[in-house]
């Protein structure tokens, strides 16, 4: 088993607000964390700290990755160690391909040039497993995608560059039933005992398909209780109210 995020102490602020207060957190190899929160608790704040978004200011604490301290590393570096963002909102970007983007962001990650015909066959059974037309990949990222499109694209995206770490943020938002089990099969197939996923969400539609090792309630900023599969059933059931007052 190896160590592949510690979060230690972490602080963190947006415009002066406190929105991090003290996260302590690791994951290891072949483990999947799931937090899940009321809105406002600052769960995507965590997400986007991870990825070093200029948006949001590290007041305190360390974030190490495989080792390797990268609490102030930029996002592109992050990235191209392994860790992969998949967003809740996902960008349109008029005039770039998927294909196109992939095959960038593939070369970047590999360090060397990828090759047109070879990569689009190696997508090819990765699409299929996530029921999406091979048509995608010549439309402009995300634009005039239904909202199960984009999620699928996401996945794809994870697949096809294969990080150390996944940081899925409501990868199951809006998604029907079809589309939920088509995001699930793609994000098992990603998982092994050489990765892990950081999994965040506020329903059990992908967790009725991946088996969580590890839950945590996030309240204010923090984690303040953690659990096995066992804990995300009690909240689905009870909701969040009976965790807001404990302290971690």
């Amino acid at each position: 088993m190896k160590n592949i995020l510690t979060i230690d102490n972490l602080h963190a602020s947006v415009h002066d607000k406190e929105i991090i207060k003290g996260l302590n957190l690791t994951i290891n190899s072949g483990e999947v964390h799931v937090i899940m929160g009321p809105n406002g608790a600052g769960k995507s704040t965590l997400s986007s700290c991870i990825l070093s978004n200029k948006q949001y200011v590290k007041t305190a604490g360390r974030i190490t990755f495989c080792g390797e301290d990268i609490t102030h590393a930029t996002t592109d570096v992050i990235a191209r160690k392994g860790v992969f963002l998949s967003h809740q909102l996902p960008e349109e970007i008029e005039g770039i391909s998927v294909f196109n983007f992939l095959k960038t962001a593939k070369s970047k990650i590999d360090g060397k040039n990828v090759y047109s015909t070879d990569f689009r066959k190696e997508l090819m059974p990765i699409m299929s497993s996530l029921d999406m037309s091979e048509s995608v990949l010549d439309r402009d990222l995300n634009v005039s995608f239904s909202g199960g499109e984009k999620k699928k694209c996401e996945i794809l995206q994870l697949m096809a560059l294969r990080p150390t770490l996944a940081i899925l943020d409501e990868a199951d938002s809006g998604l029907d039933t079809d589309a939920v089990k088509a995001v699930s099969k793609g994000i098992e197939m990603f998982r092994g005992e050489d990765n892990a996923l950081l999994i965040i969400t506020h329903s059990m539609k992908l967790l009725q398909h991946i088996p969580a090792t590890h839950v945590h309630v996030f309240i204010d900023g923090k984690i303040v209780k953690s659990g096995d599969s066992r804990l995300a059933e009690q909240i689905d059931m009870r909701g969040y109210e009976g965790y807001k007052g404990e302290n971690g």
